[in-house]
């Protein structure tokens, strides 16, 4: 991958403004690019953008290949015909236009909207659309059938898990799924429809970005949630019983963020089955993502050498052992098959390498030259920190905080007096200007790009903090207002971008 020198902004779309109580791909979104093309930055690192399920995490989504239905703007079914004026006059009370996101009065008041808009579009007859709507299905049919069969599914079994689906709906028994296809077609065009406006509305701000020399930073979350479609689809491909439910899952053991460590509960994979395919539903899933974002970040980079193994039912992830993953096998793979996208001047991919990191896990990422991650937040335990500034390599991402971590200024409210001390001989800082200092030690750095979240740089306290690990909800929640899209921030960020040749 080619890098260039650059500086850019963490923020989910969700937190974007807007009058619909969640933040989405319509006017808002394309505004806060031009704010990034005026204030000097060459990337927007954007976060999983999958239909989340509980918990509303983008990292426990119902498809590895599917866009979130509630990231669909309104405005823009206005502008294409699909929705009315009238149609948007009767959202919720609880939804306003800053604050945080009520998912609870969100998620039901958008799905009527597009359910209105599915209507409207079955009923006018738009030749055009109907036209696109053909050529969306029959390109990504691979994953879409089943993906829009699997929401129709759930959505007819009341949306609870598939595992408490029919036995033979379970198991994917050939006539019961010819059965459900059959009677539930509307449903599944409906959900595929879905996915189409989507698709279209991000390729509409992704093209935006494009015009404006930015480049777009995606995810690709290592694991699947256990009630999504993709493990419904591939059983085979995970570590199941005979009723289908995880014989171990995901996380990691006692870390910085949990004395018991994190349970994400999420099935493991069966490597050998992987191989055995050649890594097919793999070169897929990144072959997918990298045709939507320009460069992806991959979570939990450790879980390609090792990954914690726990046992399905156990409480904590305290208890858990050691299990090899695919290591060079899969890269070597995917480096193979996905030349046309890298040109083979090697992938564009970030390895997410936090936590206990061995050399095993830093040869991998070396290996395929992919840089890593700097997170400043981390470097104040010691001056002989790998998170400081002073001990990083070009070849890396350096951050003040990404979204598992508090803002900068609730970080110097709550951290280790120890830590907060050295941070602010650190940077010849205060706790008035610790925010921007955070920010210029990230950009005054080696680090070949460097990236802030949009809450460092609005200098917001632990109330704007965007996820706790190893809390199950209320998370995903914050939001920026409109008014915070100005000029004089946009000129300060330049100033520092220009300074440091970003």
């Amino acid at each position: 991958m080619h890098l260039i020198r650059s500086g850019g902004v963490l923020l989910h779309p969700t937190s974007l403004p807007g009058p619909y109580g969640i933040g989405d791909l319509g006017p808002a979104a394309h505004t806060f690019v031009d704010w990034l093309a005026a204030a000097g930055c060459k990337l927007w690192q954007v976060l999983p953008l999958g239909p989340t399920g509980y918990g509303d995490s983008p990292y426990q989504c119902f498809s590895a290949f599917a866009g979130n239905p509630y990231l669909i703007s309104p405005d823009s079914l206005v502008c294409d015909g699909l929705l009315t004026q009238s149609d948007l006059s009767g959202e919720p009370d609880a939804i306003g236009s800053s604050g945080s996101v009520d998912y609870g009065r969100v998620i039901p008041w958008k799905l009527s909207l597009l359910e209105a808009a599915f209507r409207r579009f079955q009923d006018d007859d738009p030749i055009e659309l109907r036209q696109d709507f053909a050529v969306f299905r029959a390109r990504n049919a691979e994953w879409l059938d089943d993906y829009a069969l699997f929401m129709a599914l759930k959505e007819s079994y009341g949306g609870g898990s598939w595992s408490n689906w029919p036995r033979r709906l379970q198991l994917r028994d050939e006539d019961a799924l010819a059965a459900a296809r059959r009677s539930l077609t509307q449903a599944t065009l409906r959900f595929s429809f879905y996915q189409m406006l989507f698709f279209r509305q991000w390729s509409a701000l992704r093209e935006r970005a494009h015009r404006k020399g930015i480049r777009i930073i995606g995810d690709i979350p290592i694991f699947v949630a256990e009630d999504s479609a993709d493990l419904w689809t591939h059983q085979d491909l995970f570590c199941l019983d005979e009723n289908r439910r995880p014989t171990v899952v995901a996380g990691v053991p006692p870390d910085y963020f949990s004395a018991t460590g994190q349970l994400w509960g999420n099935p493991l994979y069966l490597w050998e089955a992987h191989q055995a395919t050649g890594y097919a539903w793999w070169l897929q899933r990144v072959r997918a993502t990298l045709e939507m974002v320009d460069i992806a970040r991959l979570d939990h980079f450790r879980g390609f050498a090792v990954s914690w193994q726990i046992s399905a039912g156990s409480r904590t992830a305290e208890a858990g052992l050691w299990a090899r993953g695919p290591g060079a096998d899969l890269f070597d793979t995917l480096s193979t098959g996905l030349k046309d996208i890298s040109g083979g001047h090697g992938l564009p991919l970030i390895a997410e390498d936090l936590g206990v990191i061995t050399p095993d896990v830093t040869e991998l990422r070396d290996r395929y030259r992919m840089p890593g991650m700097k997170i400043l937040q981390y470097g104040f335990s010691s001056p002989n920190s790998p998170f400081l500034p002073h001990n990083y390599t070009e070849n890396c991402v350096a951050y003040t905080g990404t979204h598992d971590n508090d803002t900068a200024r609730g970080w110097l409210q709550n951290a280790p007096k120890s830590e907060t001390r050295l941070a602010l001989r650190y940077l010849r800082s205060t706790a008035r200007t610790f925010a921007w200092d955070l920010i210029r030690g990230v950009w005054s750095s080696v680090a070949v790009w460097a990236i802030a979240p949009m809450q460092d740089l609005l200098d917001l306290d632990s109330t704007a903090r965007m996820n706790y690990p190893s809390h199950p909800a209320g998370n995903w929640k914050w939001r920026m207002d409109q008014a915070n899209m100005g000029d004089t921030l946009a000129k300060k960020l330049k100033k520092l971008n220009e300074l440091y040749d970003r």
